[in-house]
């Protein structure tokens, strides 16, 4: 399998260096640690963007829960390899939107593995989709200039 994404399209890098707990007894990276790491790098991406508020990330007014991820393995990660994790919202439409990330051995540049996800907006009080905020549409905008929107 052949990348798909261009790490040209991303201009956030999340960089991570494999531990030892991550790797599986076939000396890999085990397939469940990517997703941790494409959290990771989700967290940072929005503290980057300036998505979270400066002093508590949770808000008794949005949520945001993640209903799909997805991942491709190209090539295994070992212990010790240091990895930059790609990441980008691609999209935005009404109350959801679109996360892609890429996954490289820092050393060599070879790709990894590429993934990506969908998160909602949720209010938490009703447990029910909402729409996304202006301002957040705004500061994704500034930080993502490339989004689309596809409300």
């Amino acid at each position: 399998m052949q990348p798909t994404k261009k790490k040209e399209n991303f201009k956030h890098i999340y960089k991570i260096r494999v531990r030892l707990y991550e790797v599986d007894i076939l000396q890999i990276v085990n397939n469940a640690v990517y997703f941790s790491y494409f959290e990771q790098a989700r967290m940072q991406y929005a503290k980057a963007a300036g998505l979270f508020p400066e002093k508590n990330i949770f808000s008794p007014d949005n949520a945001y829960y993640m209903v799909h991820n997805e991942i491709n393995y190209l090539k295994p990660a070992f212990f010790d390899d240091e990895l930059n994790i790609y990441t980008r919202i691609s999209y935005i439409k009404h109350s959801s939107f679109g996360f892609e990330h890429i996954v490289e051995n820092a050393s060599n540049g070879k790709i990894l593995a590429e993934g990506g996800g969908v998160s909602v907006h949720v209010n938490p009080l009703k447990k029910k989709s909402a729409p996304l905020t202006e301002e957040f549409i705004t500061k994704v905008k500034a930080f993502e200039p490339k989004v689309k929107l596809l409300r």
